[in-house]
């Protein structure tokens, strides 16, 4: 395995990490009741996947 003959500098490194970003998450409509939901998920609002309600959403 090869190994550099001499160190590279913090800006060096910090340069090729500028585009290591995390993403905002895909979010798209529940069709029950229309709030922003993940997708493939159960909607948190109404408890509905896929025109099913699947859980019954506590009341806080």
């Amino acid at each position: 395995m090869p190994l550099p003959k001499r160190r590279h500098s913090q800006a060096r490194g910090r340069k090729r990490r500028t585009h290591y970003k995390i993403a905002a998450p895909n979010l798209s409509e529940c069709s029950n009741c229309h709030s922003l939901r993940l997708p493939h998920h159960v909607c948190p609002e109404c408890g509905f996947y896929n025109g099913k309600e699947i859980i019954t959403p506590g009341k806080d």
